[in-house]
């Protein structure tokens, strides 16, 4: 092994790993030979994608996880540990968005969003990466969303929660600064997800037209999790040395017809 290169075995987790992104990214690093320890509430559908890494040959653990809750962290990190061996690549997935006008959400509920948001994501840090910087090397990424940089109305406190997690990933991008562990950030734009299934129709259908109104919407298509999923894995995969510090993708707009001349 040369000194510049990746370890052979480099366990990973991925949280919010019951459906969408997550689900989409622990089979990709699943599939790039990564050990996989999916978290999630629903560790019923954790089980499910968990079954399809171990069909196709993979290495799959799972316990239960809730990231707003500290016991819970800790005891699902005791565990995967077990299962895996020491944890070199942490995914950063779970998040939640609901509807809403930010002046008339209750102040409860926003503050419930952002732990869930930034502190749940904390948590993992606290959780994983003094193991990391110990042993001098790990890869911590967080999804985050093109709301981080421009925000989208009527989202209750998802975009100041997606601002404030790039913030706190920037600031670790410095503090880790040399120490062999990279945090990076991989940046979606609109993602086919579980992720406002939940919404009232009326609701969602409000959302989405304001986000015509103020141009987040510029054209329908959406990404399939699969391309986070792609994104996230070439982030981890890079070798020793290379920090892929920052990934925005977005869906690309359809072919436009030419006018005629």
């Amino acid at each position: 092994m040369g000194k510049y290169s990746q370890p052979d075995r480099r366990p990973a987790v991925v949280t919010g790993a019951s459906s969408g992104i997550g689900a989409a990214t622990a089979l990709a690093l699943a599939a790039a030979g990564h050990p996989v320890a999916l978290g999630a509430r629903r560790t019923d559908k954790c089980e499910d994608v968990a079954t399809a890494i171990r069909d196709a040959g993979g290495e799959a653990s799972v316990h239960a996880l809730d990231v707003t809750d500290g016991e819970s962290v800790t005891a699902f990190a005791k565990a995967v540990t077990a299962d895996l061996g020491d944890v070199e690549v942490v995914i950063s997935n779970a998040g939640a968005v609901g509807p809403g006008t930010i002046h008339e959400v209750e102040t409860e509920r926003f503050a419930r969003e952002l732990d869930l948001n930034i502190s749940g994501a904390h948590r993992l840090v606290r959780a994983f990466v003094p193991g990391m910087v110990e042993r001098r090397r790990g890869d911590v990424v967080f999804v985050s969303s093109d709301v981080a940089v421009r925000a989208r109305p009527f989202m209750s406190s998802y975009a100041a929660g997606k601002w404030g997690l790039e913030g706190m990933a920037h600031a670790m991008q410095m503090e880790l600064e040399g120490t062999g562990v990279r945090a990076s950030i991989v940046r979606p734009g609109p993602t086919w997800s579980e992720m406002g299934t939940d919404w009232d129709v009326d609701e969602a259908a409000f959302v989405l037209n304001q986000w015509v109104r103020f141009g987040h919407a510029r054209h329908p298509h959406f990404l399939k999790p699969t391309a986070i999923a792609d994104a996230i894995t070439t982030v981890v995969s890079a070798p020793r040395g290379v920090h892929l510090n920052l990934i925005e993708v977005s869906p690309e707009a359809p072919l436009s017809e030419k006018e005629d001349q």
